[in-house]
């Protein structure tokens, strides 16, 4: 993990993944806010990307007492999901891992909201990425 992000290969190309992704968030009973395909935001203007997806989700119950606690984990919050391509054809799911947005935000008394919340991205990703 470098500087908070987790990054796991993929046993699925993109597509699969992403829907998986989505798949697997929905099921946790999270909400999907958006969903950026940066390749098509690309193409639109001329420009070529490898599939790049992102997707916004999360959960009000467990993001809201943390921005309560301290409003600019609000930069960091909802969660993000990114689903890419490299030179080689190989996916990944890069995530950022929640204990960082501790640290980052000095937020005490949290860690079982962001236990939590890593246990919960830790298990949509291997759903996501796994056979």
């Amino acid at each position: 993990m470098v500087d908070g992000l987790r990054t796991i290969k993929s046993n699925f190309g993109p597509e699969e993944t992403m829907n998986r992704c989505e798949a697997a968030v929905r099921a946790k009973g999270m909400t999907i806010f958006a969903h950026v395909d940066h390749a098509a935001s690309a193409a639109a203007v001329g420009m070529s990307l490898r599939p790049m997806d992102l997707i916004i989700f999360g959960s009000a119950k467990a993001g809201t007492p943390l921005m309560q606690s301290i409003e600019t984990i609000g930069i960091d919050l909802p969660l993000k999901a990114l689903v890419w391509q490299d030179e080689s054809g190989t996916t990944w799911l890069s995530y950022n891992d929640p204990g960082s947005f501790a640290t980052r935000h000095a937020i005490v008394d949290s860690d079982l909201t962001i236990n939590a919340m890593r246990g919960a991205l830790n298990e949509i990703a291997k759903t996501a990425t796994s056979r």
